[in-house]
Parts: structure tokens; sequence; C-alpha cells
């Protein structure tokens, strides 16, 4: 099961590098949030891209890019994202994080295929783990929305999409189900409510990462000790956690 811890900068990417995972995926949100943008297609493709590059440039194992839904043009974002030194992607089936913004799904097929045919022609094996937004956002009547879920995961995996991913899932039963029906890797998105890994790999999933996770946890670390400082007049709260200097600068000689 691979296991990922999204980043968001280069420091956060090399402190994931070291902590001894095997690959880094970047968070949109994470990355937004830094830029000053909301999450949800708000920030500039160009923007998005040069921060994924950044991150692929420091470290030495493979980096996986939350691309969103494209940003309005998926073949340009693939063409980019493999210019950027990145070799892998997700891709969302809803525009701007909207119940009503779904895509169509043949036209979510064509985008796939086009997405692995830019791999293809710059002889980069892109790996695409394809999202569907239904759980996340809430889309229908929860009644057949599994059956929906699957409908649209089953159209991804024929199109060429080489893991799929429904965040917005944290049940048990509810991720089994996705695993015993789909028999292909699925990705899930760890959440405060989701088993813990070894149960995760025991019912079959072969993916998980944690999304804006480890960015929250770092912005909540931050708001804490700055709250803590201006409460106490102390600096206990700053530095009970703090890497030292010259270990994070020595990250980057």
């Amino acid at each position: 099961m691979l296991v990922l811890a999204n980043a968001w900068d280069c420091a956060s990417a090399k402190i994931v590098e070291l902590a001894g995972y095997p690959a880094i995926a970047t968070s949109s949100a994470g990355v937004a949030f830094s830029l000053g943008y909301a999450d949800g297609q708000r920030i500039p493709m160009e923007e998005m891209i040069e921060a994924v590059r950044r991150i692929a440039a420091c470290v030495a194992v493979p980096v996986s890019a939350d691309l969103e839904a494209g940003y309005g043009d998926m073949a340009k974002a693939a063409a980019a994202l493999v210019d950027s030194g990145a070799v892998g992607l997700n891709l969302e089936d809803c525009e701007g994080g909207r119940s009503d913004g779904m895509v169509e799904t043949v036209r979510q097929c064509e985008r796939i295929r086009g997405v692995k045919r830019v791999g293809e022609e710059r002889g980069v094996p892109l790996v695409l783990n394809a999202r569907t937004e239904l759980y996340l956002a809430q889309v229908g009547d929860p009644a057949d929305r599994f059956e929906r879920a699957c409908e649209r995961l089953r159209a991804y995996i024929e199109a060429g999409a080489d893991c799929v991913f429904v965040p917005g899932i944290s049940d048990e039963d509810l991720i089994r189900r996705f695993v015993e029906e789909l028999r292909f890797p699925l990705n899930v998105l760890a959440t405060a409510a989701t088993p813990p890994l070894a149960r995760l790999r025991e019912i079959g999933v072969a993916r998980v990462s944690v999304g804006s996770g480890l960015a929250r946890a770092a912005l909540g670390y931050a708001r804490r000790a700055a709250e803590a400082l201006r409460a106490t007049g102390n600096f206990d709260a700053l530095f009970a956690e703090a890497i030292p200097f010259a270990e994070i600068n020595g990250m980057f000689r």
C-alpha cells in the first residue's frame, strides 16, 4: 500500500522525503493556501505548475501532482506537468468543486485518454489517479451514489486510469465495497474518521493520501504558537516542536 503525505512547498517535500516516503504527492489546497488562493481551481495553472516544478526539482523521489480538474485545458496542463518533472497526477471529474459542476463521463474519459497520450508522446508514462467527486461533493441521491460512482470509475479504468480515487468515504464497509466491486487499485483520502493504515491494508486499499491534512496540521501548529506567544508573552510554544535552523537550512545545501 502506497502512503502519501502530501506536500505543498519545497520544505514540506524535503521533510516528507527525509521521513522515508517513497514518493511525494502535492496538495492542491496546500499549494493554493501558501500562495494566497482558496482551493477549487482558483489558482492559475501556471502558478500551480511552478510550485510542482520547484518540488520535483528539490527531491529525488517521484512526484505526483494534484492538478484538480485541469484548469480548463487538460492537454496544456498535462504537457506542462511533464515538463515540470512530475510523473503522476490526480484528475477530478468536477469543475470548481461544485455539485453541479460534474464533468460528463464521456468527456472525462476523453480527458483521461488525452493525458495518457501526452505522457506517451513525451516518453513519460504518467500515473493517472482518476478521482470522482460524487461522495465529497455529495452529488445526487445517496441511495444510488455507490452505483453511480462505480459506473464512472469503471469508465475511467477503461479509458486508461492507473488507479481510482474516491475522496469523501471513511466508513470501513463502504471502502471495502469499492475494493471488492472494482478490483482495481483504490486511493482513499485520510480523515480523522478513516480507519488506520493497518486496517486499510487488510481491506485491500492500494493507496492512501492525506490531501491537505499535513498542510493544515502545520498551519494549526503555527496558529497555536502565534496565539500562545501573544497570550503568554513567552516562547515555549513557539519553539516546542520547531526544527533546528541548521537542520532545515542544511536540507537545501
